[in-house]
């Protein structure tokens, strides 16, 4: 135990992150974290200087995403502190843990409306875990440990902690030990019950067309092995939610692809048929669901999520278990009979034929640049090995479809939020964290224009990330919405895009242009080879549409299909 008075609490902030096992922060200074600041130069910790806030904590949530640690956030007070809310709100619904440490006028001035004065913990509170408002020197490292702790535990999401600057300047002692935190029971998972174990068994058994719904939550408990030793056992083909791609292998035989509103037809049509849904970690929500009146309407269900809040939230199910997946499986695993269901799995795919719009020979090549071609020669080239950080819209599900995400953590995405802007941050945050790891930038034109300021910090912190940004001159997403749901109004979706390759340049980077396939391929080798971070400017169709789509309000099978192939063919291209 050290000395009383022997640090300031700003050291105890960099003493508290040394010893949970902080190694690089993102962040921007400001008056009220400027004390922690300027205690940060005695410490060995690499703080990434980011261009606005927002990008700190999509760093942060990158980083966590790609390597399983908590990501940290420093930022000062008011707009600092504000300006992170977006991507505290992301990483709440995709169940990313972080820790964002902000700075707070002095305890003195708190509620007089002091510059720079903002009550983000009020602000916060639905959009963390959990928040503090650290008053005490001798409060931080209590406040801190605990936050890591629930921000690891249970469901793992963000968490805030808010010290005002005197806080910062007075000194306390450090003992670590008796600073351990009390976890909350919330947090801690439950022992599966054995009835509920058995009822889950019974149903097992008796399917004959079961279905498993691998969702983000076989990654966060580490039970991959478990899900595919079940499914194999019990001859069961897996569908996977858009954060649940990469939690089990796109390639293994038993894996049918993504589900929900940009799915594969044929399995919405197996879920819709199924007569047992396993739902693994995964939230069932609307994407994934439609009407949830004709959802699934033949299936029984069973439900298993570390977050009880989940169970018989949106779809009622027959077993609900709340506890770690992991746990759960390996009590299962040793009584679940070996299965034989290949007259299910030879029906589903019958569904399928050869209306495979992800196979290379369905791809159009007709002298134009589809988006479709982009994202699997980009599979292709780096043979499936990359990690690929994605921005929200058309490109995020083209990317969903056409790379086949086989390792863990090998895609990152904003799933529950949507967050336009987060692709490139997210990807440097990616990046910090697995070194070792080739990542890319998949970007729309809309949503890079938010955040590419950011390029000056991969750049001024010597980050290798590949830049794909798919420039269609639209936001394509609400552009496809507005051509099937609103006659063709095109209000306020063309937008104006700079010179990409001209703007990469302007920050020191290489840019390339690809408006033909056959320039793919030498591009992407070019940007691979590039030292550090490198753009390509893909020019694609304009009005292209990424099919399936559920309408919003409809059921799973009341999908739309390509118009065009329909037509051609007058079977389901899709």
């Amino acid at each position: 135990m050290s000395e009383p008075g022997s640090f300031t609490g700003a050291q105890l902030i960099w003493e508290s992150l040394l010893r949970e096992g902080v190694d690089t922060v993102f962040g921007y200074p400001g008056g009220a974290i400027l004390p922690t600041y300027d205690a940060m130069t005695g410490y060995t910790i690499r703080h990434v200087l980011v261009r606005h806030e927002q990008s700190a904590v999509h760093m942060a949530d990158g980083f966590a995403r790609a390597s399983g640690r908590v990501g940290v956030v420093v930022a000062t007070s008011g707009p600092g502190a504000t300006n992170l809310v977006t991507g505290l709100a992301t990483a709440m619904l995709d169940s990313t843990p972080l820790v964002a440490i902000t700075g707070q006028v002095g305890s003195a001035l708190l509620g007089t409306d002091a510059f720079q004065e903002v009550d983000i913990t009020g602000i916060t509170i639905p959009v963390t875990k959990h928040n503090y408002l650290v008053t005490r020197a001798e409060d931080i490292v209590p406040a801190i440990r605990e936050a890591f702790a629930v921000a690891r535990s249970g469901r793992p999401g963000p968490v805030l902690v808010d010290i005002t600057k005197d806080a910062q300047q007075a000194r306390a002692s450090l003992d670590w030990e008796a600073a351990a935190p009390q976890r909350h029971l919330r947090h801690i998972p439950p022992t599966p019950k054995p009835a509920d174990l058995a009822r889950a068994l019974d149903l097992i058994r008796q399917a004959k067309r079961p279905v498993i719904l691998a969702g983000h939550g076989i990654q966060l408990s580490g039970a991959r092995a478990e899900v595919i030793a079940l499914a194999e056992r019990a001859d069961i083909p897996f569908a996977l939610t858009l954060l649940g791609l990469g939690a089990v292998p796109a390639t293994h035989p038993l894996s049918l692809g993504m589900m929900g509103m940009h799915g594969e037809a044929w399995v919405n049509r197996a879920i819709q048929e199924a007569d047992l849904l396993l739902a693994f970690g995964m939230r069932f929500d609307d994407r994934v669901t439609g009407k949830l009146k004709d959802y699934a309407p033949h299936a029984k269900k069973i439900h298993i999520d570390i977050d009880a809040s989940e169970l018989n939230k949106n779809v009622s199910v027959d077993v609900a278990i709340a506890a770690d997946l992991g746990a759960v499986l390996r009590a299962l695993l040793p009584e679940v009979p070996v299965a034989d269901r290949s007259a299910w799995l030879s029906t589903i795919r019958e569904w399928r034929g050869d209306s495979a719009v992800r196979d290379i020979k369905n791809l159009p090549d007709d002298g134009h640049l589809y988006a479709a071609h982009v994202m699997h020669d980009l599979w292709r080239l780096t043979k499936g090995e990359a990690v690929v950080v994605t921005d929200v819209g058309q490109h995020q599900m083209w990317e969903a479809q056409y790379y086949k995400h086989d390792g863990e953590r090998s895609l990152v995405t904003s799933g529950g939020a949507g967050t336009m802007g987060f692709a490139l941050p997210a990807a440097i945050g990616a990046k910090l964290a697995r070194p070792e790891a080739e990542v890319w930038v998949v970007a729309g034109d809309g949503g890079f224009q938010m955040t590419f300021a950011e390029l000056m910090t991969a750049v001024q912190e010597g980050v290798k990330v590949n830049i794909a940004i798919i420039n269609n001159g639209y936001l394509g997403m609400v552009r496809q919405w507005q051509a099937l749901f609103y006659e063709g109004r095109y209000a306020a979706t063309p937008i104006l895009s700079p010179d990409f390759v001209k703007l990469a340049e302007a920050f020191g980077i290489p840019g390339q242009r690809v408006e033909r396939r056959g320039e793919l391929a030498a591009a992407v080798a070019k940007a691979r080879e590039a030292q550090g971070a490198a753009l390509i400017e893909f020019k694609v169709e304009q009005e292209d549409s990424v099919y399936p789509m559920v309408p919003a309000g409809a059921a799973l099978h009341e999908m739309i299909r390509r118009p065009s192939a329909l037509a051609e063919t007058g079977s389901d291209p899709v």
